[in-house]
């Protein structure tokens, strides 16, 4: 198998070699011919066994946060409390409701610029306010 020629230099007596993707140097024997770090075995793994077997997250319909509640009340009637099912209280309490959090919009571009020009002439405006009063002798009396 043909390796890719990689840049090499010693130091101390100790043999230094370029990995094959060019990121790094690694420490290798005398009779070494080509070297790959641990970045690029890594990524070679990965495509070679993909993981189609890897558990994902299941998602059970409460809301975030709902093992910090004092308590909770589940769609099934399950009470929580602070996160720990207490099964002699189930059935007995109300569901909680909870309102989903209220999402700001968010401003474009341009509707920041256009807010910040109307800081910057209200800003203008006063300062020219304040010198027009000090060239007419009105001083601001404190």
């Amino acid at each position: 198998m043909k390796y890719k020629q990689t840049h090499e230099y010693k130091e101390k007596g100790v043999r230094y070699m370029r990995c094959q993707q060019g990121c790094c140097y690694i420490s290798v024997g005398e009779n070494a011919t080509a070297v790959r770090c641990s970045r690029e075995v890594n990524y070679i793994m990965a495509k070679m066994f993909p993981e189609q077997n890897k558990s994902q997250r299941i998602k059970t319909g409460r809301p975030a946060g709902w093992h910090w509640m004092a308590e909770f009340v589940d769609k099934d009637g399950t009470v929580f409390h602070k996160g720990k099912e207490q099964p002699k209280l189930k059935g007995t309490r109300p569901i909680t409701v909870v309102k989903p959090k209220k999402q700001t919009k968010r401003r474009t571009q341009q509707e920041i610029l256009l807010a910040r020009q109307a800081e910057k002439k209200a800003a203008l405006r006063k300062e020219f306010k304040k010198q027009k009063e000090f060239l007419n002798h009105k001083l601001l009396e404190k």
